[in-house]
């Protein structure tokens, strides 16, 4: 039930998990995403959390955004929370593919309005943010691999290991449910 997106990206899987592995650069490839407020000291350790509005000044919703996987460079699974709009999981695998990598994300309401509606309507809107959500990572994460390959790189030379956290009992829940 869940909205797909796949997109070949020309980088390393550790290129790509650097980018995921900094919350503050959550606004900059997450559609709807506004500004960031705050990044727990642990990201990317399961269980922590980004803080961050979505909307349009001056009407701005303060959600947040848990980690309830983080296995490099494999997957990486979010579960969002916008308030009283509900909640969703959010997957992203990654996987070879010739000299890149192809990235999928598949997301699915699991509480809120788009929970309740037909996927026929959240479906399409979903699928078209995250094609956008794809391009904008590719950026960032191509990007990444041409300044490490110019050696201009000095920052997050390497994807944080964190030791292993405990995502809440609530997030769990949802990823089950949502089943993705």
């Amino acid at each position: 039930m869940a909205a797909r997106n796949t997109r070949l990206m020309r980088c390393t899987p550790d290129d790509l998990f650097a980018v995921l592995s900094d919350g503050w650069l959550y606004p900059v490839w997450v559609v709807g995403a506004a500004r960031m407020r705050d990044v727990d000291e642990e990201w990317p350790k399961e269980g922590s959390r980004i803080h961050h509005s979505l909307g349009v000044w001056p009407v701005m919703i303060h959600d947040q955004t848990e980690l309830v996987e983080w296995d490099p460079p494999r997957r990486l699974r979010l579960r969002p929370e916008a308030g009283i709009l509900g909640r969703g999981v959010i997957r992203i695998d990654v996987r070879p593919h010739g000299d890149g990598i192809a990235v999928t994300i598949a997301e699915e309401p699991v509480t809120g309005a788009a929970s309740i509606l037909p996927s026929l309507l959240w479906k399409p809107l979903l699928v078209a943010r995250n094609h956008e959500c794809l391009n904008r990572l590719a950026f960032l994460a191509e990007g990444r691999r041409e300044e490490r390959e110019a050696r201009e790189l000095d920052h997050r030379t390497e994807t944080p290991d964190p030791e292993e956290g405990t995502p809440s009992p609530q997030a769990q829940e949802d990823v089950r449910e949502a089943d993705i």
